[in-house]
């Protein structure tokens, strides 16, 4: 066995340990669960002051999946404007930003924030505007066999 060995496997424990923790749908404690596991796994390989190393880095690796909020959650919504828990920029609409930007979806973000389904991720007023315009021009009213029948009566 080489000296590097105890390292090596300190490093590989911290480099799967960290993938996992940039999953989503996973906790800090189950990070370091895993941790707790794959030394064990390791066994006598790894010594006292590796295994110290793979915990901490990933635990500390954990702490970086799971941000905290730019701005408090209670504040991200105001009528003119939804703001980016992520970064805490202000946008009518939130759907492109978080795509773009943070490469995520709508239900990671929710997921990733512990956000309930209805939090809105466009502002109160665009949408409001946007339904009144709807409504204006007659959207939804109108099936389209009564648009057919009108042109065959033509």
């Amino acid at each position: 066995m080489s000296k590097d060995r105890p390292t090596d496997a300190a490093n590989i424990i911290a480099t799967v340990a960290a993938a996992y923790a940039a999953r989503a749908d996973v906790t800090a404690d189950q990070v370091v669960d895993l941790v707790a596991k794959l030394s064990a796994q390791f066994g006598e390989e790894l010594g006292e002051a590796s295994a110290s190393h793979a915990t901490d880095t990933a635990t500390a690796n954990a702490s970086h999946a799971r941000p905290q909020p730019a701005l408090p959650i209670e504040d991200a919504v105001t009528e003119d404007k939804v703001f980016c828990l992520c970064c805490g920029r202000g946008f009518k609409m939130l759907k492109r930003h978080l795509g773009s930007e943070h490469g995520l979806s709508e239900d990671e973000y929710r997921t990733l924030f512990n956000l309930p389904a209805d939090m809105p991720l466009v502002a109160p007023s665009y949408s409001a505007r946007k339904a009144a315009y709807a409504k204006k021009v007659g959207l939804g009213k109108h099936s389209r066999d009564d648009l057919e029948a009108s042109l065959h009566d033509a």
